[in-house]
């Protein structure tokens, strides 16, 4: 493992099967707009810890500013402008963006710098996972500036050379994670795929697109995919339990076809216990039945050509 996925969001419950202790939104009670004691900094000091111990193991992190998962559930912008106008109009672009420089200005309670210095530690920031996600991919084309807009914010901290990638965050399926306005944005380093159709899930799904972003100059990550636990065409979440060798067949052929296009790979989602098996399930846990066969194909990745150059932003 090179790098690893946090966000940032609150949680104050079990997470399938994983004991969290609970920690707050860091803008619980109100959008805080800049002001910065509005904001409680708890996930941020907490990940101001966790990035030490990864960067011990040789680990970076993806850090997920926001996700439209927690916009749909309400949170202090979903619930004053929904899953609409929180991308449509001014007032709660402009508070997001206090909420991102919030983030990278955030000074790291150990190393007494700002996150946006730190690129020992973070190899990329993404304003929001999967934004726009549930609004379909007519309503993604036609907002794609929202995307290129918070890559200015981000890129306007970071500067141009901080060794420390700006990144999209993804979509649902390849042609919606790949739009042609963030392959033109100056501000955006690396277009971030999330893919689970068996179609997307071809080397000669992906190539076009791996090709697509070399000619743009830009790098591509499939940041998201996964194999399910059941028979439905990794169709989750229903369905009767797969076999393990067939799951590990579709895990094989998943891995082994995106590898093949070039692209590095982050599998969603491993987790730290045995997988309880709830909702859509695409986890994997620790020691679970196909926990090995995932080690071995990432192991082999590592060793595999890439289309895109990496080695500057890993450990």
């Amino acid at each position: 493992m090179k790098v690893l996925r946090v966000w940032l969001d609150g949680q104050s419950f079990t997470q399938k099967g994983t004991d969290i202790d609970p920690f707050p939104d860091l803008e619980p009670s109100t959008i805080c707009n800049g002001d910065a004691s509005c904001y409680d900094d708890t996930v941020l000091e907490r990940l101001d810890d966790f990035m030490i111990d990864a960067n011990a193991h040789g680990i970076k992190l993806i850090m997920t500013m926001h996700s439209f998962n927690a916009l749909q559930a309400g949170d202090v912008y979903g619930a004053e402008f929904g899953t609409g106008f929180f991308y449509e109009q001014d007032f709660p672009q402009q508070a997001f963006d206090a909420r991102l420089v919030h983030i990278l200005n955030h000074v790291h309670a150990t190393l007494g710098k700002p996150w946006k210095e730190l690129n020992e530690y973070i190899f990329g920031f993404e304003a929001e996972n999967e934004a726009m996600i549930g609004k379909g991919q007519e309503y993604i084309q036609d907002h794609q500036q929202w995307q290129c807009d918070r890559a200015q914010t981000i890129r306007g901290q970071l500067g141009d050379n901080s060794g420390i990638l700006v990144m999209t965050g993804g979509e649902s399926f390849l042609t919606e994670s790949v739009q042609p306005g963030w392959l033109s944005c100056a501000a955006l380093d690396l277009i971030s795929i999330h893919a689970y159709g068996v179609g997307d899930l071809q080397t000669s799904a992906l190539q076009p697109f791996v090709q697509q972003a070399q000619a743009a100059g830009k790098k591509l990550i499939m940041e998201e995919w996964g194999a399910c636990f059941f028979d439905t065409e990794n169709n989750c979440p229903n369905g009767d339990a797969l076999s393990t060798d067939a799951r590990n067949t579709n895990i094989r052929n998943f891995a082994n076809a995106i590898t093949g296009a070039g692209l590095a790979w982050l599998y969603w989602e491993v987790i730290p216990n045995t997988d309880p098996h709830d909702g859509s399930d695409y986890e994997i846990g620790i020691g679970d039945p196909s926990w090995s066969t995932l080690q071995g194909l990432a192991k082999q990745a590592l060793q595999a050509p890439g289309a895109f150059d990496f080695s500057e932003f890993l450990l």
